[in-house]
């Protein structure tokens, strides 16, 4: 298999077929395509103590800045999703907000995301309430008092109308902005917002149309994500299969859904096949398939795009299969101790069973490797 080249990820989850799981040298070598010369120097070079320690170092390095940005970031947005409303207000608004939500966000970053100052809040904390702001309290708890009596169905005409009649001097002005500052709002019917009903920018034709059946290897590819289930959170599997012997190709797993997930995928493949222009690539029209990173990369190596109609998973069954097939035979209801676990337990499945070894009725009841053989000694 010479030319091929391998990524290190690829070369880890080898060594690891020897290391961790038992396998000979012999016989990984055999069912991956390489020589035996080739895994004992991966051996020697991804098999030393001292590399895999930091390498874990370092990865535990990176889940624990990646959690604390994950915490930052969630706090931000649920902070500004719920304050975006007094954004627009004054500064005696925001630290109401502020020490309103003391129990849910840290202070710094209310300060952070409302643009305040945590000196300013300290201040206005110590200060006396004016008397506008003590009248506006009282007149705020008679506005809830009628809006809880309406069934919290009137706004503030009807809210003013009932306050008049109770004796009090306000402006229908200063009873919206009192109900808008703390979150009261009428009923309104069932009216929806309107929706683009037109389909996601960069959808190409299904110019495959469920032809699921080329005449020869690097004609047809289509890839396909799915997801499992670890301790650690989810992990995401994009898979590149060729049609004519339904061998994966390329395959990549990454702990978020973007389109460098599907990118390292068709990479793999590329790497490894090596095909000629002109391939067709199959997917869905999910957003890391109609990305300006995907289109780029199919363009500048000259492969055809094709895409299944919206909602229509038949189009894509063939990889379908496949995500069925892994799921039922090795997966199953497990759930994996972490995504480096499950990586491992991933490319035992595709690389050293599924590939070489596991009978495909579409492929004369040969593994996909043993067919694309065959149709090379045909070809001769």
């Amino acid at each position: 298999m010479s030319g091929k080249r391998y990524t290190d990820e690829f070369k880890i989850e080898a060594v690891k077929q020897v290391t961790e799981r038992g396998y000979s040298v012999a016989d990984v070598a055999q069912r991956l395509g390489i020589t035996t010369h080739s895994l004992y120097a991966w051996k020697i070079k991804f098999d030393r103590p001292e590399v895999v320690q930091q390498a874990e170092l370092n990865q535990n390095a990176e889940i624990r800045r990646l959690k604390a940005e994950l915490k930052r970031m969630t706090e931000e947005r649920d902070n500004l999703k719920k304050g975006r409303r007094v954004l627009c207000q004054g500064i005696a608004a925001r630290y109401a907000f502020m020490r309103s939500h003391l129990n849910e966000f840290g202070l710094s970053t209310m300060c952070r995301v409302l643009g305040v100052h945590r000196s300013g809040y300290y201040a206005w904390q110590g200060r006396t309430p004016s008397k506008r702001t003590r009248e506006n309290e009282r007149l705020l708890g008679l506005i809830k008092h009628h809006w809880l009596a309406s069934g919290g169905v009137y706004g503030y005409r009807k809210i003013t109308v009932d306050l008049r009649e109770s004796g009090e001097t306000c402006s229908r002005h200063r009873v919206h902005r009192l109900m808008r500052g703390d979150g009261l709002r009428a009923e309104v019917g069932y009216g929806s917002r309107p929706r683009y009903r037109g389909g996601p920018v960069g959808v190409v034709a299904n110019v495959l149309n469920r032809e699921f059946s080329p005449d020869a290897p690097n004609k047809v590819w289509v890839t396909d994500i799915t997801y499992i289930r670890t301790y650690e959170g989810w992990l995401y599997l994009a898979a590149v299969m060729d049609l004519y012997s339904r061998q994966i190709v390329g395959w990549a797993t990454r702990s978020t859904m973007t389109s460098d997930l599907v990118l390292q995928a068709l990479l793999a493949a590329v790497w490894k096949r090596k095909p000629g222009p002109g391939v067709m690539v199959h997917s869905d029209q999910g957003s890391q398939f109609t990305s300006d990173d995907w289109q780029s990369f199919l363009k500048a190596h000259h492969m055809v795009p094709s895409m299944s109609r919206r909602g229509n998973c038949h189009d894509n069954a063939v990889a379908e299969s496949f995500f069925s097939a892994l799921k039922k035979e090795r997966i199953k209801r497990r759930i994996y101790p972490n995504r480096a676990t499950a990586t491992t337990d991933v490319f035992d499945y595709i690389e050293m069973f599924y590939n070489p070894i596991r009978r495909h009725g579409s492929a004369g009841d040969l593994s996909p490797v043993e067919f694309e053989k065959r149709y090379a000694l045909d070809d001769l």
